[in-house]
């Protein structure tokens, strides 16, 4: 269990997590695997988009955690795993599946992940990524009009209605459970270089 580094990397939406998932891979490519909580939105193929469009993204019953659980620890014991693809121009899940090769270095990211005890209990390290809530939300606006099809109404009726209360019920309060909290998102560079540095420290012990 000791041989594989699992890193957790959660905050809010739009808060910078993906930059730093990004920048941990450009920097270790095949030593570090990627996990996204958001693959592993529960399935709704017995709804119609309306009805899919409505429901609750941003609380932790949206998710089938327990998959995502057991799919770390078959990691950490070698073996591969087929992830489910999420595809959010449908808010569903989609046929698509992608195949996880075990990694030296596992990053799970996403918005819940230390909401779960079951799965904080996976994670060796925990970085919480924390920005200003402004930030976060244009962010998303123009990361769901450019990259899911959404109408700017879509995204400010789901962002009052579930994304800013499900925020301060649920992923706010599991900044507590954090090893590390950085400010200011993907662009803390001194705040990267020093999880970069502690992958290579980690790496670098099993090379020798």
């Amino acid at each position: 269990m000791s041989d594989v580094m699992v890193i957790g990397i959660a905050g809010g939406t739009g808060s910078g997590k993906s930059t730093i998932t990004n920048r941990l891979k450009e920097c270790f490519g095949d030593d570090v695997a990627v996990i996204y909580h958001d693959n592993y939105y529960k399935a709704h193929h017995d709804l119609s988009y309306e009805e899919r469009a409505k429901l609750n993204y941003d609380h932790p019953d949206a998710f089938d955690t327990y998959m995502l659980v057991d799919a770390i620890r078959d990691l950490r014991e070698g073996k591969s795993i087929v992830c489910p693809v999420y595809d959010f121009t449908i808010h569903d899940r989609s046929d698509e599946t992608v195949t996880v090769k075990p990694a030296k270095v596992i990053l799970v990211e996403g918005i819940l992940i230390f909401q779960d005890p079951e799965l904080c209990d996976q994670l060796d390290i925990k970085i919480y990524v924390d920005t200003d809530a402004d930030v976060r939300i244009l962010r998303r606006v123009v990361r769901d009009v450019k990259e899911r099809g959404r109408s700017l109404d879509s995204i400010v009726n789901q962002y009052l209605a579930t994304v800013k209360p499900m925020h301060e019920l649920y992923v706010e309060p599991s900044k507590r459970n954090a090893d590390v909290i950085i400010p200011v998102g993907g662009y803390n560079q001194v705040a990267l270089d020093m999880v970069i540095e502690r992958v290579r420290a980690h790496l670098n012990m099993k090379n020798t």
